[in-house]
């Protein structure tokens, strides 16, 4: 494969609209294991939240994604591939991308979520603390008639 090629397969993955109209990948091989990606995404991204159990799982499976995105990105910049090679790897780049994506958008909106019901249920442990230290149990309307 010629520089100007792989130049071109590079600026084809970056671009930020690479994974627009992209397929998560039915499989793909990250370290030598075949992976269910497609079906693995649509399970987790199907959950409203993702439990406690499964967040290590797919912190996991983001680092793996990640690795294995960078071991082709560097067979493409430094590989003895062919062109139609390279495209491969581009589309399977492209198609892991669309994946973390997929994945990356679960993590922050659930975790703010969570921080803010945390949030919210240490207020109202806070207020009832309070009232109980004032000697307001439920609401003080019953209180200001004496």
């Amino acid at each position: 494969m010629q520089a100007y090629e792989r130049k071109q397969l590079l600026e084809r993955v970056e671009r930020e609209s690479a994974t627009v109209g992209a397929d998560i990948p039915e499989t793909i091989t990250v370290q030598g294991e075949d992976i269910d990606l497609r079906t693995f995404v649509f399970e987790i991204k199907r959950r409203e939240t993702v439990p406690a159990g499964e967040r290590d799982r797919v912190e996991q499976a983001k680092r793996n994604l990640r690795r294995e995105r960078n071991d082709r990105i560097e067979l493409i910049e430094d590989g003895d591939i062919t062109r139609e090679e390279g495209e491969e790897l581009a589309g399977s780049i492209i198609g892991i991308d669309r994946a973390l994506n997929a994945l990356e958008s679960l993590g922050p909106t659930n975790l703010e979520r969570e921080q803010k019901a945390q949030q919210a249920a240490d207020t109202k442990r806070w207020m009832s603390f309070l009232q109980q230290a004032l000697g307001r149990e439920d609401d003080g309307a019953s209180r200001r008639g004496r």
